[in-house]
């Protein structure tokens, strides 16, 4: 478009639902402390040299630039071709990525805003990545992140005193007393796969990440590609450190353009809310190249959903899996609308719905949260998030709704068996501290089965770089196995794997019965035998120490044989 010099500058308007974090890449300027009407000078570092203008926030979805006439056609092409993606960007390793957008660059009928440019450069700058950036300007580096676990009091959720009645067994897991069965592990199991379970998964961590730079706080905190979820989406990601090691995994439901929820695992609940603000807030490193380097998010306001604090905003998280599941929501009773959106909704999206009230004897309905979304495998399944002072009465309408469907409690063991089964990690086991074995480094997100998840293409998230550098050199990765006979003993993570020959190829991480009665599990193996159908054979809770030589075995004397297994397919068909 033509745009008209004043004094030698023009002015450009930047509007987009993307456009705050492309500006975050495309711009050398930190944007996150600028308010509505204030201004910043800035370059803009292109092939062809760079600009030197400035930036003025008119709103969350829309920007002034204002750049010398001289550069002005130049400024416009550049961005106009990186929101396009006409262009590619490639970084210091060589792995192409793109801005996100798309974004309109449009002529501004408004005064262009003149900074002091003088002083603005590429080098001089706390950023951790922007176009054009270079590592120069040696300052103190920011700390490393440093968690350490702390014992602590079991906590209940709101439905302990429900599990309890209803005879569940009750243990302590992850800082919480919650329900491992009501019956067995197998009827529960079974239930899920063929009618619906029901599950409290309230102990799990559940915030509000809200504001104009949620978006671009995200992106900066997860591998995957939350700024480019639609409102009424999710996404399964993961926390990098600057090394790429795991710091959890966690589903991220983007509600509005600037409002998310982030549901984190129980047992890293506290530290990933403490890695959260200290990254918002610039407290800790996040770039290994750049350790001084502060996250550019700073517009974001974190909320704990489970504290008495957030009031009418508060949600816990309760899911009912299974293949009549959406029959059992809708029969608590809904209206015409609200049975349309969970009707439409397609796995990973959400909606908000007014569920029950006293036509269904449940009394006020339920405002819920509902998201298609789960972590057993099953195809119709819901995440469904409600007040915690009505956790309890929402329980037992959906118990009541579900009867006639077959729809029972499950416990913490079929929840677990169930995520085995579909070839799901747990933090801990395929993936994060505490899941390396025989001596090796704990397991990445790739080596855990779930590179596809962490999206280079983004031009900048903590520990991009040293994923990228993994990749190149990583020797295994998590498969499904099943052992081929019946009654066999079970596994535990931790133990060994071999081959046909007897070489150790790799441990166990997970083990649990499956729908058919095998014994199914998931272990970390070179790829040279993480083929499906290749034969292995894993000592099962191997003792440490050994009984007596082959050679000096008698009559009556034991020895310690390992049981066959076949890798499967990692995901199957349920």
């Amino acid at each position: 478009d033509a745009v008209e010099a004043k004094d030698g500058w023009v002015a450009y308007e930047l509007k987009g639902t993307h456009i705050r974090q492309a500006l975050d890449y495309a711009a050398s300027a930190d944007l996150s402390a600028l308010k509505a009407g204030e201004s910043t000078p800035t370059c803009i570092h292109t092939p062809n040299g760079t600009v030197e203008g400035s930036l003025t926030k008119v709103s969350d979805q829309e920007y002034q630039l204002s750049v010398p006439e001289f550069q002005a056609n130049l400024a416009a092409a550049w961005l106009r071709d990186l929101s396009d993606g006409y262009v590619g960007l490639v970084s210091d390793d060589s792995s192409p990525a793109r801005i996100p957008g798309p974004f309109v660059v449009g002529a501004s009928d408004a005064e262009p805003v003149k900074e002091d440019c003088s002083k603005v450069t590429v080098k001089d700058n706390n950023k951790p990545w922007f176009i054009g950036i270079m590592s120069e300007g040696q300052r103190e580096a920011l700390p490393s992140f440093e968690w350490e676990e702390k014992e602590g009091d079991l906590r209940r959720t709101p439905l302990y005193q429900v599990h309890k009645d209803m005879g569940a067994k009750v243990i302590p897991f992850a800082g919480w007393e919650m329900p491992v069965w009501y019956t067995s592990v197998i009827e529960e199991h079974l239930a899920t796969r063929q009618a619906a379970g029901l599950f409290d998964v309230a102990h799990m961590g559940v915030y509000s990440v809200e504001g104009a730079d949620a978006a671009s706080f995200l992106d900066t905190i997860c591998g995957n590609d939350c700024g480019g979820l639609n409102p009424g989406e999710s996404l399964y990601s993961h926390f990098l450190t600057p090394d790429a090691e795991v710091i959890d995994d966690t589903l991220v439901y983007r509600r509005a353009w600037d409002k998310y929820l982030v549901v984190v695992n129980a047992s890293n609940d506290d530290k990933d809310r403490t890695w959260f603000e200290s990254v918002r807030d610039g407290k800790v490193k996040i770039d290994n190249e750049r350790p001084w380097a502060r996250t550019f998010g700073y517009q974001a306001e974190i909320r704990n959903l489970r504290d008495p604090k957030s009031g009418d905003d508060m949600r816990v998280d309760i899911a009912l899996q299974g293949p009549r599941s959406r029959d059992i929501l809708l029969a608590m009773g809904v209206d015409d609308a609200t049975r349309a959106r969970i009707m439409k909704l397609t796995r990973t999206q959400l909606c908000d719905a007014t569920v029950g009230g006293p036509s269904t004897g449940s009394g006020e309905p339920f405002d819920l949260i509902v998201s298609r979304t789960g972590y057993t495998g099953e195809k119709m399944a819901f995440e469904l998030f409600v007040h915690p002072e009505r956790a309890a009465d929402f329980w037992n309408a959906v118990m009541k709704a579900g009867e006639p469907f077959g729809l029972k409690p499950i416990g913490l063991g079929a929840r677990d068996s169930l995520r085995t089964e579909a070839g799901l990690p747990l933090y801990g086991h395929e993936m994060g501290l505490g899941s390396g074995q025989q001596g090796q480094p704990d397991l990445g997100v790739a080596e855990g089965g779930f590179g596809a998840y962490v999206k280079p293409y983004q031009p900048y998230f903590i520990g991009r770089e040293a994923f990228i550098a993994n990749e190149q050199t990583r020797k295994g990765v998590v498969v499904r196995f099943r052992f081929t006979e019946k009654g066999v003993r079970m596994a535990h993570n931790g133990d060994p794997v071999t081959d046909k020959r007897g070489k150790v190829i790799g441990w166990v991480t997970s083990c649990a019965v499956d729908m058919d009665g095998f014994l199914t599990g998931q272990a970390f193996l070179d790829f040279k035998n993480a083929a499906v159908d290749t034969p292995i054979f894993i000592y099962q809770s191997a003792p440490e120490k050994t009984g007596p030589a082959p050679a000096e075995m008698k009559l009556g004397d034991r020895g310690v044989l390992p049981t066959a297994a076949v890798v499967v397919s990692r995901f199957p068909k349920l």
